[in-house]
């Protein structure tokens, strides 16, 4: 049970409770009753294929929400014929390439894929309908940034990742262009400035430390799948094969591998500072921001756990429904920053190679964080318990009250 989980932090447990109450900062605003039957599949398929950005998409201010949208569910489509393992080469880089011409045929379908989200490729008329119907100024963005990854995506799946600049590069066509190209719609909306759309390369860092961050966590994943995401130019310092790093003979070099990617991811996060600092609408930032504190939140959690290559490391339902419900201003996100860089700092071994360097980004990043408008989290250590008991029995009353007044109300309206 997730509340179980979080007895001994008693702001996750609250986080929990307000959730369940529906205090929620991303609560879709979307409005289906009036909408063509072509968007309502769209969002249908959104919910469907999102798992973590089903729900800030929809809370977006405008017609930027369905705007992007479409954009996820384009990219959705070119990401399940990249993964798709059963179409041929010959037809896939081909698929890759083209794929954005593919948005100005309404009849076009794919219908021989055999990955879970196939659906987005069978009824590719339905998005892109609504991809046609949008305004002149966010069909450009959404084309251009599909011809580009679609080409960067035929690149790597002939190539593997060797060099730092290799694993730079592929970040940048699978997320970097998402970064780029959400922030040109952002400001194509009149939502935000033009800056935050012309500066490529802090959209571009943006989806580097989420993409990385991802890359980090799913070593297991991809190893056991034949996947390797890994620059060959880090690993190769620890091991002779990554997949070396599953064997437990080799565990102190794979958790050294593991903190030097981590390290290295780091060093974007004062690029996400500044982008942040851009950001002035709410429904923007909150959707901005999110992602970005998981991440970090998800590195800590990794950052020398020799159990990111015998599992899934993940964070807990308490801790993100309570980074969720923070992240919705610049001095909650410098502290978010702040308390997960320090705790990377705090369990840096003296003896990890790449110590030196991830002291070093991380007090980078304490210092930018630390500001008088950065919210800051700290707890006495007796209060953690016996806080978490007390809302945790606040919490149980207010479900056996509800419970009794449902079951009188059920008694008494006949």
């Amino acid at each position: 049970m997730d509340i179980w989980k979080s007895i001994t932090h008693p702001d996750e447990i609250v986080a929990l409770f307000k959730y369940q109450l529906g205090w929620n900062a991303v609560a879709p605003k979307q409005d289906t009753t009036n909408m063509s039957a072509t968007a309502k599949r769209c969002y249908d398929y959104l919910n469907q294929t999102s798992r973590s950005f089903a729900a800030v998409i929809q809370a977006l201010d405008g017609d930027l929400r369905h705007a992007v949208c479409i954009f996820y569910l384009v990219l959705r489509a070119l990401d399940t014929v990249e993964d798709d393992m059963t179409i041929p080469m010959d037809e896939k880089t081909d698929l890759l390439v083209q794929f954005y011409t593919k948005l100005e045929d309404p009849e076009w379908t794919y219908n021989k894929s055999q990955e879970k989200d196939k659906m987005v490729l069978e009824d590719f008329t339905c998005i892109s309908k609504e991809y046609r119907g949008l305004a002149s100024e966010y069909r450009v963005v959404i084309s251009e940034i599909c011809q580009k990854m679609g080409k960067g995506m035929c690149e790597f799946i002939q190539r593997d990742v060797i060099t730092m600049e290799d694993w730079n590069l592929y970040c940048h066509y699978v997320a970097g262009l998402v970064g780029i190209g959400l922030s040109r719609l952002f400001s194509a909306s009149d939502l935000e400035d033009k800056i935050v759309g012309e500066d490529t390369d802090l959209a571009n860092s943006m989806g580097l430390f989420l993409q990385k961050t991802n890359i980090i966590r799913d070593y297991l994943e991809d190893n056991v799948e034949g996947r390797e995401f890994w620059p060959k130019e880090t690993w190769s310092k620890y091991a002779d094969k990554l997949s070396d790093f599953q064997k437990h003979s080799n565990i102190r070099p794979a958790v050294s591998c593991l903190n030097d990617l981590i390290t290295n991811a780091l060093h974007h996060v004062p690029d996400v500072l500044k982008y942040m600092s851009r950001i002035k609408n709410q429904s923007v930032f909150n959707f901005c921001a999110i992602p970005q504190v998981m991440a970090i939140a998800t590195l800590a959690a990794c950052y020398n756990n020799h159990n990111v290559f015998s599992g899934v490391v993940k964070i807990r339902k308490g801790q993100a429904v309570s980074l969720i419900l923070k992240a919705t201003s610049m001095g909650s996100i410098k502290g978010i920053m702040y308390q997960f860089a320090s705790q990377i700092q705090e369990a840096t071994p003296k003896i990890d190679p790449s110590a030196d360097q991830t002291l070093k980004i991380t007090s980078s990043i304490v210092s930018l964080s630390t500001t008088e408008n950065s919210t800051v989290t700290t707890q006495n250590s007796f209060y953690p318990l016996y806080g978490s008991v007390t809302i945790m029995t606040a919490m149980i009353l207010y479900t056996y009250w509800n419970s009794i007044a449902a079951l009188y109300s059920l008694y008494t309206s006949g």
